[in-house]
């Protein structure tokens, strides 16, 4: 099975979105450089940023996201962002009414299911969990194998957390990898065992 990885950009304080649930300067490393990043041409990095988030990317084989997180984005009209294979939702409601049982998402409830779920789907690639709430309760649930943040020069002071609501002290290993790009700090760390 391949890795669950808990990711998104986050302010340099630790949050994902502020008090309104909106990402502010946190995605403008996406475009603050000259490679394309996807096919859509509308991301735009820095070459250092793009060697690092590519691979990546073309490892995930399946996201796990909250419900809140799809109904803000429309579950992004039943295709998954980034072409992303599979989107595994955490909810305790079914789809929404009229929602494409062929579009590939799939909703679950609770994260342990929501990880065997994607695991399944995404065979050895990468299990990628949103950071937020969701990814808090996979990281405390002790399913997490490595944390990813694109760290971003701003401070929101308040907002929705990176970790959620994790209340348990969690030991990372050292950053195994620290990277430069426009506007953004790419860093990795692996949990501890």
């Amino acid at each position: 099975m391949g890795r669950v990885v808990m990711y998104s950009s986050v302010s340099v304080d630790g949050f994902v979105a502020d008090e309104n649930d909106q990402p502010g300067p946190l995605f403008d490393w996406l475009s603050s450089g000259d490679v394309p990043l996807d096919e859509s041409g509308e991301l735009k990095v820095s070459q250092t940023s793009y060697d690092y988030t590519r691979p990546y990317w073309d490892q995930i084989g399946a996201t796990i996201v909250g419900r809140h997180v799809f109904d803000m984005t429309d579950g992004w009209d039943g295709k998954p962002p980034g072409g992303i294979d599979h989107v595994v939702v955490v909810t305790h409601r079914p789809a929404p009414e009229g929602w494409d049982p062929e579009a590939p998402f799939h909703f679950v409830d609770g994260v342990e299911a929501a990880v065997a779920k994607a695991q399944e789907l995404a065979g050895d690639r990468i299990v990628e969990v949103a950071a937020g709430d969701v990814g808090g309760q996979v990281l405390a649930a002790g399913l997490v194998d490595e944390v990813r943040m694109d760290v971003v020069p701003v401070v929101f002071g308040s907002g929705k957390r990176y970790f959620g609501s994790v209340h348990a002290q969690h030991l990372l290993e050292d950053p195994d990898v620290v990277i430069q790009g426009n506007r953004v700090l790419h860093l990795r760390y692996r949990l501890r065992r």
